[in-house]
């Protein structure tokens, strides 16, 4: 079968919700997007707090950057969630961010990616009208309690969506944040930050929301692959050319959730 060329594709914008903390990962991620997407690419927008040294990277690597106030009228402070266990309000805020992104998209479809997962094979996101969506075989329960809570029905699909990076359709997002203002009354954002349940670690998937709101519109209009992501820990520079070659053959992306050392085999990685 003849390959599908970028120019038959549409064109997307990128958003990447990143921290100080995220600047040894970003760069990979940002060379793999150039490298792995093959859909033409308009801007990749690095939403930040305020920051010179990811200002920095975004000059150095052609990005835009985008102040996260600009997204939404709320900010981070006025998130509240946590325990005497976890502080999990950045990582709710995070996902608003992600789901704000029509707010700076041109295109209508933007692809988010977390600041530290690496794409290793190519990847096409639209293929014969339909949306290509990863998945796994396993969930969080409350992602799919969240779901019911905002738009009042349960998840029909099996597995999860969450696979760390994903494709939105701005028409089709927009459609999302009025049916969850339709069953509870309220704006999307604060509608989310009101419907987790702040007593649990995991609480809320803007992955798992999106991916199966999708399926419950048209099931037959998305392509499930799977997801093939390797958590590792260390930095992406220590991984030689072989390495990654190694974990291409096995893995469609990598993600460093970790900061700590890393062991390479040679039919795989060890944490």
């Amino acid at each position: 079968m003849k390959k599908k060329s970028s120019e038959s594709l549409p064109i997307i914008d990128v958003l990447i919700p990143a921290i100080e903390k995220d600047l040894p990962t970003l760069p990979h991620v940002i060379d793999a997007l150039r490298k792995q997407v093959r859909h033409p690419i308009r801007t990749i927008h690095i939403v930040s707090p305020e920051s010179s040294r990811i200002r920095a990277l975004c000059r150095e690597n052609g990005c835009h950057f985008v102040h996260e106030d600009t997204l939404l009228p709320i900010r981070k402070k006025d998130i509240h969630y946590r325990s005497a266990r976890f502080e999990r309000s950045g990582w709710l805020y995070q996902q608003l961010l992600k789901l704000a992104g029509d707010n700076v998209s041109k295109s209508e479809h933007y692809l988010v990616i977390d600041a530290d997962t690496v794409l290793l094979r190519p990847h096409t996101f639209i293929q014969d009208g339909k949306t290509v969506m990863f998945s796994r075989n396993w969930t969080q329960p409350e992602y799919r309690n969240a779901h019911r809570r905002l738009l009042g029905k349960k998840p029909q699909a099996p597995g999860s969506f969450v696979a760390h990076y994903m494709l939105f359709k701005k028409s089709r997002l927009a459609d999302l944040k009025k049916a969850i203002k339709a069953h509870t009354g309220l704006v999307w954002y604060q509608a989310i930050i009101r419907k987790t349940d702040k007593t649990k670690m995991f609480g809320f998937s803007e992955y798992e929301t999106y991916g199966h709101y999708l399926h419950s519109l048209a099931p037959g209009k998305l392509i499930r692959r799977p997801t093939l992501n390797r958590a590792l820990s260390g930095y992406p520079s220590r991984l030689a050319s072989a390495d990654w070659r190694r974990l291409a053959e096995r893995y469609r992306s990598v993600s460093f959730h970790k900061r700590g050392g890393y062991q390479i085999r040679r039919k795989g990685v060890k944490k």
